[in-house]
This record gives structure tokens, sequence and C-alpha cells, in this order.
């Protein structure tokens, strides 16, 4: 048995995972409403091939040759680590009945449609029973999954390989020690910036060339992507040259459209950015979603949001929006940079976004673990904001379904995005290391300094190493939440007509 009969047969697999990512990327922009329900079907019997492949009597003797360890030793490391990657995967999901998760893909497909509806009409109960469903699936798959402690481990798992519900925990709890006082410091002693010269109208065709135009200068490839509309902003990998990204329009705020884009932009490069030498292979894709979300979060805020970059871009934005001519960039740059608490995560600000994720880390465990139930939502929704927030939802749509994540049966995947900030964070001040004048080159427009940066050190190695030791290669040390808080003490206490407090105190 060769490696290379392996490789093979994982590059069929990918073609039907591919050919899945295309359905769901149409489902979710172009497709006809009343195609939906037949499109379900076809993204079910995509999902189910795929899974039959990776579970198959083929996939087990790949699995079992190449694990013996005679024949394991004998491997490359990039070998070696497909060959774990995948019979990590084919034991996992080996113990769901094929049907199941057929029945399962379904699910999520007629899910997402409802609970798009079901958010533009602000109600809750039409997508009830569909995410009643999919919770019943997560659960049942729990437990052909099997756990030690939790078992929202299980799901967790598959997008922060190896991290457990108790580290997770341990990061928040520390987090919150500092994040909490800090941001009542800003709201309490601090002086608010003037939002006023953000608000007026800006027509969809401005925003969509300001959403093309910052894609380019953050040097991605619209020759191996594109850019769509649609309900909830996402990138999708297709395959190899064929990376989407999307973002969502809105007339009475353009910021929203043109950070939403530099985030997916984010996420784009690192797709666009793994090397070509594991094209097809279990090793080409992301280390865990939450080192994917710190390229997004680095691109949204540590550089979107930064002065440099404002330095370089404001030209481009007063010309594109006149009225900007008479709004000096440093006002534009501390209106966009307001920190106050919302309802909806992704229109939220740097100090309190991680505030939303805790909450539905609290919320998804608890449902996965029978904690509550599916129709209990939107009142604990609603607690939970006022705990962590101090706001209330006044309807659905900007409550409880303002996320797309359990309508596709995505649980386990909010800590990414908190644990996206933090790594963010420690990997930028990794790079000001690395390139001592990031913020001059930034400033003068090349962007591309720090995508080669990325793409070196994160994006070309794809999955070769897990997050844990991906970090420690990049950083020299273990995820650490104080370098978080040191960077939004520094960035936000000046902005606020405070001196920094001294937040994130030893992340060095």
């Amino acid at each position: 048995m060769e490696i290379r009969e392996f490789y093979d047969y994982c590059k069929e697999i990918a073609g039907y995972i591919s050919a899945a990512a295309l359905v769901e990327w149409d489902m979710r922009t172009k497709m006809p409403m009343k195609a939906a329900e037949d499109r379900s079907l076809v993204a079910g019997k995509l999902a189910r091939t795929a899974f039959e492949m990776s579970t198959s009597p083929r996939m087990a003797a790949f699995v079992e040759y190449f694990n013996r360890p005679a024949v394991n030793a004998q491997l490359s490391e990039v070998d070696r680590r497909n060959v774990e990657l995948e019979t990590k995967q084919y034991r996992k999901i080996s113990a769901i009945p094929a049907e199941k998760y057929e029945k399962f893909t379904v699910a999520c497909s007629r899910g997402e449609h409802a609970w798009q509806e079901a958010k533009e009409k602000s109600s809750f109960a039409m997508f009830q029973p569909y995410l009643e469903e999919i919770v019943g699936y997560q659960r049942e798959f729990v437990e052909y999954y099997g756990y030690d402690k939790n078992r929202y481990d299980a799901l967790l798992d598959e997008f922060e390989p190896s991290m457990t519900t108790d580290e997770v925990r341990t990061v928040i709890d520390g987090l919150k020690t500092e994040l909490v006082p800090f941001l009542r410091r800003l709201l309490d002693e601090g002086t608010p910036p003037d939002r006023s010269c953000l608000d007026g109208r800006v027509d969809k065709a401005t925003q969509e060339k300001l959403s093309h135009d910052i894609l380019v200068a953050m040097t991605y490839d619209l020759e191996a992507g594109r850019l769509d509309e649609t309900a909830h902003p996402f990138t999708t990998p297709i395959g190899y040259g064929d990376v989407r990204v999307t973002t969502h329009y809105y007339e009475d705020d353009f910021t929203s459209a043109f950070f939403s884009t530099m985030h997916e932009g984010g996420h784009a490069l690192y797709e666009q950015g793994m090397s070509e030498a594991y094209r097809w292979m279990p090793v080409r894709k992301c280390a865990s979603m939450g080192i994917h979300e710190s390229q997004s979060r680095t691109w949204e805020n540590l550089i979107g949001r930064s002065m440099p970059f404002w330095r370089f871009y404001y030209p481009v934005l007063q010309e594109a929006l006149p009225r900007f001519r008479e709004i000096p960039m440093d006002q534009f740059y501390k209106a966009i940079n307001t920190v106050e608490p919302s309802l909806v995560r992704t229109e939220a600000d740097e100090v309190t976004y991680n505030l939303h994720i805790m909450l539905r880390f609290e919320i998804e465990e608890a449902l996965i673990n029978g904690a509550v139930q599916v129709a209990d939502l939107p009142g604990l929704w609603n607690t939970k904001m006022r705990e962590y927030l101090g706001v209330e939802p006044t309807d659905d749509a900007h409550g409880v379904l303002q996320d797309v994540h359990w309508a596709g049966g995505m649980f386990g995947y909010f800590p990414s995005y908190m644990l996206g900030n933090l790594y963010a964070a420690q990997f930028i001040a990794a790079v000001r290391e690395g390139i001592p004048d990031l913020d001059d080159q930034i400033a003068a427009g090349h962007l591309g300094v720090l995508r080669e940066w990325q793409r070196a050190h994160i994006h070309e190695p794809g999955a070769l190493h897990d997050p844990r030791d991906l970090v420690m290669n990049v950083t020299g040390k273990p995820l650490d939440y104080r370098y978080f808080m040191r960077y939004i003490d520094e960035k936000y206490s000046p902005i606020y007509g405070l001196a920094p407090c001294g937040a994130g105190k030893g992340a060095d």
C-alpha cells in the first residue's frame, strides 16, 4: 500500500466536500427561494457520500496500515500529520450511522433557510422546531463520539482541536477579571468619542466599490474568489483557487459592510495562503477556527481600526465619500473605535465583543448538556444580555436569532471568536518584533508586508500543527489573554482621554 493511494482517495473525498461547499454557498447567496427543499436534499446526498467514503472499509484499511509503528516511522512529517488528521476524523465520524448524518445535513440546510425567514420576521417560534431537531442530532452525535468529562468537549474539539470546556472557562475567568473593570473604567471615567460624523446614508453601489477596493488593497486574489452579498457575511473555501467572500450592506451604516468585508477578507487570505504543495490533502485546512478568526480579527480590528491604516486609507474614503473631507481623520478614527454595549455581536466593538461570546458559550454548553431546552433560549438569551452587557433585545432578530451558526449545526464554534481575538493580539506582538516598522509600512499602504508574514508563519502550514503548538512556534509562549488586555488598554485608554492603566501586565 502506497501513501499516494491514500492521497488519491483523500482527493476524491475532498471533491465531494468541494461540491457540497458550492451548493451551500449558492443556497446562501443566489438560490431562488423555491429551490430550498430540493437543494437541501442535494446537499444531504453530497455530505452523505463524503461521509461514507470517509468511513468506508478502504479508509479503515488506510488508517490501520499507516498507523502501524514500522510503517508510520517511515513517513515524512507531512505524511504522518495527514494520516493523523484523517485517522482522528475517521474514528470520530465512523461512530455515526451514515443515514443519521445525511438527515442531520438535510436538517441543517432546512434550518438555515428557516432561520433566514424567521430572522426577517423576528419570530423564534418559526425557527424553534428546526433548531430542536438540530440540537437533538448534536446531543445524539456527542454520545456516539464519546467524551471524558463534558459533552460539549466533543463539539468544541471539532473547531478548536485538543481544547476542553474547562480550558475555555479558565481563559474566560482570567479575561473577565480584567476586562469587566476595564470596560467600566472607560464608560464611567472616560469621554466617549463623537460618532456624529458617521451619520448619513451611503448608497449600496458606493459601498460595493469600497468593499471591492479594500479587498484588493489587502491583496485578496479576486481571480481566485469573488465578493457577493448575503444576509450574514461569511467566507467559503470551495477549493484551491476558489475562496469566496460575502458581506452585507446597510445604507444607514456603511462601516458595517466595510469592516465585515475586511473581516471576511482576513479569512480568505488564510485560505488563499495555504501551501499549494498540500493541495487536496487533509492538512490543507486551518489549524483551528480560533486561528482562522485570529486572521480575520487582525485585519478587521488590529489593522482596519488602527490609526496607521487610516493614514493610508482615509484619502481613499474621502474621495469616495466627499463629506469626510470636512472631518478630521482623528475624529473619524475615534468614532469608529467607540466602545458601547450593543445588542448584535457582529456590530460589537473590540472591548465588549468577548462578552457576547462568553454568554453564547454558557448557553451552548448548557444546551448540549441538557441543562436548558431550545424553548428556553429567548428568555435565557435576554437575561444573559442584561447580565453581561447591560442591554436587552426588544425582538428576536436582534437577540437569539441574530447568528446563523446554530441553524447550520455549528455548536462549539462560538468560543473560536474569543480565542481568535486573543490569538490575534499575541500574534501581532510577534509581528512587531519581526517587523519593527510595521506601522510605517501600513501607513504607506504596504499591507502585503503583514500578509506575507502571516502567510509564512500561519497560512502556509495549514493544519500541520495543532493550535497550541502553532502559537508556541510563532510566539514562543502559550496562549495568554494578557496580550489582548494590554492591546486594548494602550489603544482605548487614550481614545477615551485616559492614561493606560497597565492592563495585561506580564504579557511579555
